[in-house]
C-alpha cells in the first residue's frame, strides 16, 4: 500500500525535522513493515515550467516546430517540437538537460540532452504527459498532446514539482504485513498510529449531521449477519466534472487513477478512512435498497465489463428490478455513475470479511475495496467515512443537499473486553511497567483500562475489535511495541537440563537415510505432499481411501499422498530425460482416510499420517536381473547397516503396479511392512517411463523395530585360509533361493567348517532338462584351528550336497 506523507500530515503535526529514515524505522519496529520511500520530487529534477514566447515552422520537417521558450528569468531557448497544441502564451513542462524522461511514454527513461534536430539546436524537451509519468493525472487520447500548464499559477522556471506541488514522500508499506490490522488501510489508520507512536494530537474528521429523513429511501437488509450496517444518503444537486487538481493528485499519488468528481470523492474517502463508499446513480435506482443473497444464475455485469453468473453465496446490492452491484468487491456498470448523473444515492456499507473474500476469490476480481473488506474493518468507520463524503461533497458542490438519509445498523458492534493480569504481564515482559506507564501506552491507541489489585481490564476501541486483539498476548504485544522492543534488555532463558532423551525411531530414520544415500549411493528427493492424477491412476489405479485437498494447486492435484509412489515415478519420468541410470529415494508422510485421532485437541480429528520411504532403482531395460539383485540387496541389508531386526521376503499379494513375476512382499516377523517389485510395462508407460527399468521400493518406517542396543560382539580373523568352494545343482524350476539357503543356513548354525553360502548364478539351457534348473553356489569353508586338506573340504561340501538332496531334491549336475 502507498502513503501520502502530506496526506498523513492532514492528521497529525508531525514534527517539522522529522528525519525520515527514523520515521520509517519507527513505524517498521512498532507497527508496519515500511519497504520503502521515495520522494516524489525527485523523478521531476531537472523539470521546470516553460512558457512559449513564439511558434515558428521547423524549416527541414512538416511535422516540427520551433518553440522559443521562456524557462525562467527572461532566458529564452529554442525547443524543437512536434506537438500539435503548442500556442504562444502557453505553460509547458520543459524537461531541461539532465531530466530522465520516456519517449512517448515508453520503455526505459532516457536522459536529455542538448541536441540538433534535423539542423536545428534543440535545448531540452517540451513534455507531453505521458513521458514524465503524469499520463493518469492529465489523461489524453492524443500522441502528440503537449502537457498543457497554463491554469496553474506557475511563472516560467518555477520547478514542475513545485508548480504542481508533488513535494512528498510516499512510503510503500507491505500489505502482508497489515493484514490483521484493518484499522491502517487508510491514510487516518496510520496517521492515528504515529500520533501514538510520538504521543502527538490526531485531529478529529469533519463532523456530520444529517436533518433529512428517510423518505423517498428505503434500505432493507435481508442478511444481517453478511452486511451488519448499511448506510444510505441520497444527495441531489451534484454533476459530473473533474475534482480539484489537489484531490485527484492525492489519489494519483498513492496508486489510483482520477476519474471524476463523484467517482473521486468515493475513491477519495476509502484512501483516507479504508472505508470503501460507492455512488449509483439515482435515476437508475427502481425502487428501494435491498442488500440480499443472489439467485443461482443472476446476472451482473461489473464497471469493469466483465459478465458475472451469480452464485446464492453472492451477497448483492439489488433495488426492485435486479442487481445493481456485487457487496463489497464492485459496482455493476448500469447504475453506477454516468455521465449524465446529477444525483446520487450514496452507500457505505460495512461486509463480512470471509463472505466477500470467497467472492472475489470466485470470480477472480480483488479491488481496492474487497482488499479491505476482506481484513474485518469495523462497522462505526462508516460514520468517519460518511462525515468526510459529506464534506468533501459540500465543498465541491456548494448547492447539494442530501434528501433522504437511512443507517440500517441492527446489532452495534460491542468493543472487546479483556483481562489481564500484571503479574503474568510482567513476567511475559520481562520488564516491570507502573499502571501509569501501562495506562498512557494503551491509551494513546485508544485504548481504555480499569485496574482492581493485580487484574486489568481492557476495552479495546472498536477499530481494532474486529478480531485483531481478542487474547490477553495481543494486549501485551500492544504494550511491547510501544514500549519499543529495543527498550528491552536481553535476559537469559531460566531452564533446566534433564538427561538426554534416547529417540530410537528418529535415530533409525537418520540411518536409514544415511544408509541409502551413502552405502547405496541413492539421490534424496523432497516432493510436494499432493499428487499428479496421471501418476496416480498409473500407479495406485485406485482413489478409495485417499483424502482430497479442497483447494487444490491446480486441478490434476487435488489428491494428498497416500504412498510415495506416483511422486517418485513422476520425478523418475523427468529424470529420463537426462540419465539411463540412477537411483532415488524419498520419506516422508503419507496421508490415509482412515484412523482418525486427536492428538492435540478431541475437536480436532486427524487422519492416519505414517512416516513412509520409498526408492527407485532405474537402469536401461536390457539389465534387469542386475537392477533387481541390486536392488534386493539394498533392501535386504538394510537391517544390517542400521541396527534394526531383519527383514523376510515373501511372495504373498502382488502390487497393482508391480511386474507379474518379478516382485516381493517385505515382512518383519509376520506384519507386511512394504513391497519390492519391478515397475510393469502398463503403468510405465503410463507414467511416461518409456525406455527404462525401474525397480520400486516402499517401506513403513514407523513399523520398523531398532534394536535398543548395539549387539556386536568381537569375532577374530581366521588365521588359516578360508576355501570357497563352487557347486552346481539340478533343482526344480519353483524351488526359491531362500529356501536353498534356509537348508545350508541351518548346516552354518549347527558350527563345523560351513562358515557361509552365497548365490553366484542360475543356469537354463540345453544341458539342463525342462522343469529343471541350474543353480551355482559358492560355500565358505574353513577352520579356525588348521589348514584343511583337499579331502576334509570335499566331504563338507559333500554333506551340504546331501542335505540339498534329501530336504530339495537337489541334484548334482553332472554337465
Amino acid at each position: 500500500m502507498k502513503v501520502s506523507l502530506n496526506w498523513i500530515k492532514d492528521y497529525v503535526d508531525l514534527p517539522r525535522d522529522m528525519d525520515l529514515t527514523r520515521l520509517a524505522y519507527d513505524l517498521t519496529m512498532s507497527t508496519v513493515e515500511v519497504e520503502g520511500a521515495t520522494d516524489l520530487a525527485r523523478q521531476f529534477d531537472h523539470m521546470l515550467v516553460g512558457q512559449i514566447t513564439e511558434v515558428c515552422p521547423h524549416p527541414n520537417a512538416d511535422k516540427l516546430q520551433i518553440c522559443r521558450t521562456d524557462i525562467g528569468g527572461g532566458d529564452i531557448r529554442d525547443i524543437v517540437c512536434g506537438g500539435t497544441n503548442v500556442r504562444p502564451g502557453m505553460k509547458v513542462a520543459v524537461a531541461a538537460p539532465g531530466a530522465m524522461c520516456r519517449w512517448h511514454g515508453e520503455g526505459e527513461p532516457v536522459e536529455i540532452k542538448e541536441a540538433k534536430l534535423r539542423g536545428v539546436k534543440s535545448y531540452g524537451m517540451i513534455c507531453g504527459a505521458v513521458e514524465i509519468g503524469l499520463g493518469d493525472l492529465f489523461p489524453t487520447t492524443e500522441e502528440a498532446h503537449i502537457l498543457d500548464l497554463s491554469a496553474f499559477d506557475a511563472p516560467a522556471g518555477t520547478p514542475i514539482a513545485d508548480a504542481l506541488d508533488l513535494n512528498d514522500i510516499i512510503l510503500e508499506i507491505d500489505n502482508k504485513s497489515m493484514t490483521n490490522r484493518p484499522d491502517l488501510w487508510g491514510h487516518y489508520g496510520i496517521a492515528r498510529e504515529l500520533a501514538a507512536l510520538y504521543d502527538l494530537p490526531l485531529k478529529p474528521l469533519p463532523p456530520f449531521t444529517c436533518g433529512a429523513g428517510s423518505d423517498g429511501l428505503t434500505v432493507t437488509v435481508e442478511d444481517t449477519e453478511r452486511c451488519p450496517r448499511y448506510i444510505g444518503a441520497a444527495v441531489e444537486g451534484l454533476s459530473v466534472k473533474p475534482a480539484p487538481f489537489r484531490m485527484q493528485s492525492r489519489i494519483w499519488r498513492v496508486g489510483m487513477r482520477p476519474i471524476n468528481a463523484l467517482v473521486d470523492i468515493t475513491n477519495y474517502v476509502m484512501l483516507a478512512t479504508g472505508q470503501p463508499t460507492h455512488a449509483f446513480d439515482s435515476d437508475n435506482i427502481a425502487g428501494h435498497i435491498i442488500v440480499r443473497r443472489a439467485q443461482n444464475g443472476e446476472k451482473l455485469e461489473l464497471l469493469n465489463g466483465k459478465e458475472l453468473a451469480l452464485s446464492a453465496d453472492d451477497l448483492v446490492i439489488a433495488d426492485e428490478a435486479g442487481v445493481v452491484g456485487l457487496a463489497g468487491v464492485m459496482g455493476g456498470a448500469k447504475d453506477s455513475v454516468l455521465p449524465t448523473t446529477n444525483k446520487v444515492i450514496l452507500e457505505i456499507a460495512n461486509f463480512q470479511a470471509a463472505g466477500v473474500r470467497r467472492t472475489a476469490l470466485r470470480y477472480d476480481n480483488r479491488t481496492e475495496a474487497s482488499s479491505r473488506y476482506e481484513k474485518a474493518i469495523d462497522p462505526e468507520r462508516c460514520d468517519q467515512a460518511l462525515s468526510l463524503a459529506m464534506s468533501l461533497f459540500r465543498e465541491l458542490y456548494p448547492d447539494v443537499h442530501v434528501t433522504s438519509f437511512c443507517d440500517q445498523y441492527p446489532a452495534k458492534l460491542q468493543p472487546a473486553e479483556i483481562d489481564v493480569s500484571l503479574t503474568w504481564l510482567d513476567r511475559r515482559l520481562g520488564k516491570h511497567l507502573t499502571n501509569d506507564e501501562i495506562a498512557h501506552k494503551l491509551g494513546l491507541l485508544g485504548f481504555r483500562l480499569d485496574f482492581s489489585g493485580d487484574n486489568m481490564h481492557v476495552t479495546v476501541p472498536t477499530w481494532r475489535s474486529t478480531g485483531d486483539v481478542a487474547i490477553k498476548a495481543d494486549i501485551m504485544e500492544e504494550v511491547a511495541r510501544m514500549v519499543g522492543y529495543e527498550n528491552f534488555q536481553a535476559a537469559p532463558i531460566t531452564t533446566s537440563f534433564d538427561g538426554a532423551i534416547n529417540q530410537l525411531d528418529k535415530d533409525l530414520e537418520r540411518r536409514i537415510k544415511e544408509y541409502l544415500a551413502i552405502r547405496c549411493g541413492m539421490q534424496e528427493i523432497f516432493t510436494y505432499p499432493w499428487m499428479d492424477e496421471q501418476y496416480v491412476n498409473a500407479i495406485l489405479q485406485d482413489t478409495a481411501g485417499i483424502l482430497a485437498l479442497s483447494t487444490p494447486p491446480s486441478p490434476s492435484e487435488r489428491l494428498i499422498r497416500s504412498s510415495l509412489l506416483p511422486n517418485l515415478c513422476k520425478a523418475v519420468a523427468k529424470n529420463e530425460r537426462y540419465f539411463t541410470e540412477f537411483s532415488l529415494f524419498e520419506t516422508a508422510q503419507v496421508f490415509k482416510d482412515a484412523d482418525y485421532s486427536a492428538p492435540y485437541d478431541p475437536r480436532e480429528l486427524l487422519p492416519s499420517q505414517r512416516k513412509n520411504i520409498a526408492g527407485a532403482f532405474v537402469a536401461p531395460a536390457k539389465d534387469v536381473t542386475a537392477l533387481f539383485r541390486r536392488a534386493k540387496g539394498a533392501v535386504e541389508q538394510m537391517p544390517r547397516y542400521t541396527h534394526m531386526e531383519g527383514f523376510t521376503f515373501r511372495q504373498e499379494k502382488r502390487p497393482v503396479w508391480a511386474d507379474q513375476v518379478v516382485w516381493l512382499n517385505i515382512y518383519l516377523g509376520e506384519e507386511q511392512v512394504g513391497n519390492l517389485a519391478l515397475l510393469a510395462r502398463k503403468p510405465a508407460m503410463a507414467c511416461g517411463i518409456k525406455n527404462l527399468a525401474v525397480m520400486l521400493f516402499e517401506l513403513d518406517v514407523d513399523a520398523l523395530r531398532p534394536f535398543r542396543s548395539r549387539t556386536n560382539r568381537f569375532t577374530h580373523l581366521p588365521e588359516y585360509p578360508m576355501t570357497d568352494y563352487d557347486i552346481s545343482l539340478l533343482f526344480d524350476s519353483q524351488v526359491k533361493w531362500s529356501q536353498m539357503h534356509d537348508v545350508i543356513a541351518q548346516g552354518i548354525r549347527e558350527g563345523g567348517l560351513l562358515h557361509g553360502a552365497d548365490f553366484v548364478d542360475e543356469y537354463h539351457g540345453k544341458q539342463v532338462p525342462a522343469g529343471k534348473k541350474s543353480v551355482t553356489i559358492r560355500l565358505t569353508i574353513g577352520s579356525l584351528e588348521k589348514t584343511l586338506t583337499s579331502t576334509e573340504i570335499e566331504e563338507c561340501a559333500s554333506g551340504v550336497i546331501k542335505k540339498l538332496t534329501k530336504r530339495l531334491g537337489a541334484e548334482l549336475r553332472t554337465r
